[in-house]
Formats: structure tokens, C-alpha cells, sequence
């Protein structure tokens, strides 16, 4: 599925035009994809402002990048992918960032989960289903980074396989498996956890 802005031009000729410097083309690619890039960038940081100033660097590097985008993946995978590669860079670089605590956000009532859909349940159902979200985040924090960041992009951003594999620069069959492992990881603490082997 690919992009058309209201004019109904198609993502190909959007990026030509883009290439050869139509900022509304630009903008229009850009649009099309900024939300979820940002929630993927606050799936990283934690922190909006750093999120934001994530999200910033990865359209300064794509805008100066997009001469050599040569259409061998979809657009807006080719931004999710940047952003992620960005979101790691920040992390190694400065300390402070920890991806363990990136699926938090701060709220007046102290931490809670972002974009975790439920589908309408009643208070208690709800009730219940964020007291499984919240065992099941704290077992995460357990997990290793790189099974941490499958779950974030498959289980909680949605990816596809293909996505993850063309993000992560990884092959079909290397996410595929890191997916099994970190699932076979994180339900092997959470059993751990309920039956009295933690905290």
C-alpha cells in the first residue's frame, strides 16, 4: 500500500518530485508516516522531548538522505528504519536513556503504558487487563535489549516480520527466531515470577 497525498499522486512520483527539491512533496512523504516514526522514536526514549529530538534528526538524515533512496523498500519502512537506527545511537551515546523503561511514560498518577490498545472492556476487565500488561512489563525489563526491541516493534508497534527484518537490517529468518526466543524468554520470567521465583 503505498502513499498519495490529496491529489492522488503516488509515493514514486512523490519521491522524484522530492528529489529534486518539492518541499510540499517532502512534507507530504513525511506526513504520511510521521506518527507512527514518533511512536516509535517515544517507544525508544521514553522522554517526548527526546523523542522529539530524535524524530528531528531522522527527517534532517532522510531529507539529505533521499537522493540515495533507490526504492528497494517501502518509504515509510525506510524512515521507521532510520528513526530506529537513531533512537539506538542516542541510547548507546548518553546513559541516561535506558530502553528497559521506554514502554513508561510519566502521567499525574506516576508511570503508565503507551499505545497498548484495549478494545472497550468494562472497569474491571480493564482493571485486570493492566495489572497483566504491568506483570508482564516488569518481567521485560529482565529481558536481554535486543529481545526487548522485537517485542516493542512486533508486539506493541505491530510490524510485520518483513518490517522488522528490513528495520533491524536482520533476515526474515533471524527475526523470526529472535521473536521465538524472546517470547519463549519473557513467558519462562513471568512464569517465574507467578510462581513465587521473584519478587
Amino acid at each position: 500500500m503505498g502513499i498519495a497525498n490529496e491529489s492522488g499522486i503516488g509515493e514514486r512520483a512523490l519521491i522524484e518530485r522530492a528529489k529534486r527539491g518539492d518541499e510540499g512533496s517532502f512534507e507530504a512523504l513525511v506526513m504520511s508516516c510521521r506518527k507512527k516514526a514518533w511512536n516509535i522514536a517515544l517507544q525508544y526514549m521514553r522522554d517526548e522531548n527526546d523523542a522529539m529530538d530524535a524524530l528531528q534528526e531522522a527527517f534532517i538524515r532522510i531529507f539529505r538522505g533521499l537522493g540515495k533512496f533507490k526504492g528497494d523498500c517501502r518509504f515509510d519502512t525506510w524512515v521507521y528504519r532510520i528513526t530506529v537506527n537513531i533512537c539506538k545511537d542516542m541510547l548507546k551515546k548518553n546513559e541516561k536513556f535506558r530502553l528497559h523503561d521506554s514502554l513508561y511514560l510519566e502521567g499525574d498518577d506516576g508511570e503508565y503504558l503507551r499505545d497498548i490498545p484495549w478494545a472497550g472492556p468494562r472497569p474491571d476487565e480493564a482493571l485486570e487487563r493492566k495489572e497483566l500488561a504491568d506483570e508482564l512489563l516488569e518481567c521485560m525489563r529482565l529481558l536481554p535489549q535486543d529481545h526487548r526491541e522485537v517485542i516493542i516493534l512486533r508486539d506493541i508497534q505491530g510490524f510485520s516480520y518483513e518490517e522488522i527484518s528490513e528495520l533491524l537490517a536482520a533476515s526474515l529468518g533471524t527475526v523470526k527466531s529472535r521473536i521465538n526466543r524472546a517470547r519463549a524468554n519473557l513467558r519462562r520470567i513471568w512464569l517465574e515470577q507467578k510462581c513465587g521465583g521473584g519478587v
